[in-house]
């Protein structure tokens, strides 16, 4: 459709070009030609964000909501520019995790590929509020309603040590609401047992946390500490 526009464009530019300004009517012609065909790539880059979303929904859900028990985590509304640089590093070999080998190796998964599903699955926009019945529902359309909100389970800890430590230590890169920033990655709204488990990779050295310290400031901390910060977490989620 957008390439037949393009050329509908062409024939119009065409037809008008004895009755105006070649030059300028060239110029607007051009925009006009640049800006269908952008729009031809977006089209071309959802449809295939689409198709590779089919074989992530395997593991991380069909709205990138992740295993509630924390074995996968939430894609959803998760920085574009994390979820990019991390299947580079799972193609590169550089962060290990077996079940994403045969995903993303250089022929199944291109660059195009990573920065289509990554803008993908940032846009994506999970409620926080539980949906409202109208009484109607069946069973399984309950289930599919429910599927599409996020609610992470209040963690225990101290919230007041969690967020003095996540205020001085962490919001720096990850923001002061967890959202994260750029290439960091959004912690809010995470399942804390996903979390955990980086934390102990990290603090094993198995995974690099910065460039400083492969273990990151995370090391630096008390069990309780890391406890309390994961607490802080679960309690500032936003409620949309």
């Amino acid at each position: 459709m957008k390439t037949l526009m393009v050329q509908l464009a062409r024939s119009l530019a065409m037809a008008e070009m004895p009755r105006r300004d070649g030059g300028k009517f060239f110029a607007v012609f051009c925009a006009l030609a640049l800006c269908l065909s952008s729009l031809e790539a977006n089209a071309s880059d959802s449809e295939r964000a689409t198709e590779l979303m089919g074989v992530c929904a395997t593991c991380h859900g069909e709205f990138g909501q992740g295993g509630s028990r924390g074995e996968y985590p939430r894609l959803a509304g998760q920085s574009e520019k994390y979820m990019a640089s991390q299947l580079e590093s799972f193609r590169a070999r550089k962060r290990i995790n077996f079940p994403m080998f045969p995903y993303t190796e250089e022929r199944d998964l291109s660059d195009e590929d990573i920065r289509a599903i990554s803008s993908y699955l940032s846009a994506v926009k999970l409620s926080t509020t539980p949906p409202t019945f109208k009484g109607h529902e069946d069973a399984l359309t309950r289930l599919q309603m429910m599927d599409k909100v996020m609610i992470i389970s209040r963690a225990e800890g101290d919230i007041a040590n969690g967020g003095k430590i996540y205020q001085k230590e962490c919001a720096s890169c990850h923001a002061k609401d967890g959202r994260g920033r750029g290439s960091f990655p959004m912690l809010v709204g995470q399942y804390t047992n996903y979390l955990m488990k980086q934390v102990t990779s990290y603090i094993k050295g198995e995974r690099p946390h910065d460039e400083e310290d492969s273990r990151g400031i995370l090391a630096e901390l008390k069990d309780t500490d890391i406890r309390d910060i994961l607490a802080y977490l679960t309690s500032i989620q936003p409620q949309e």
